[in-house]
């Protein structure tokens, strides 16, 4: 929802933002759309498009799964300290880089098949 917020208004674009395929991005459309957390609304440019909007319903959502993040990481922050809980986030960036790895390409479903079950 963050992602169709900040201007992500179509399943392509959706999926090129989250790094997975149209499809996959249009079945998180369907179920956010059937929850009420999104609404797809007429282009005023191009009636034949539709455009991806987050509802009222859905930034409460956003805002209620911040605060609960929110008490996590403070939890965490007592569990190991503030300085490690920084090395912690400054490593899982590093290891993210700059550009996500895409799941659904051929080389991680083959890495995904090729494990023993």
């Amino acid at each position: 929802m963050r992602a169709i917020a900040a201007g992500a208004d179509s399943a392509a674009e959706l999926g090129r933002r989250l790094s997975v395929s149209k499809q996959a991005a249009a079945k998180t459309i369907a179920l956010l759309q059937e929850r009420g957390y999104v609404a797809r609304d007429p282009d005023p440019i191009d009636a034949r498009r539709k455009r991806l909007q987050v509802t009222a319903l859905g930034f409460d959502m956003l805002r209620q799964g911040e605060a609960i993040f929110d008490q996590l990481r403070n939890r965490w922050e007592q569990q190991i300290g503030r300085a490690q809980l920084e090395s912690l986030e400054a490593n899982l960036k590093a290891l993210i880089g700059a550009v996500p790895e895409r799941f659904d390409t051929l080389g991680w479903i083959a890495q995904d098949q090729a494990k023993p079950d």
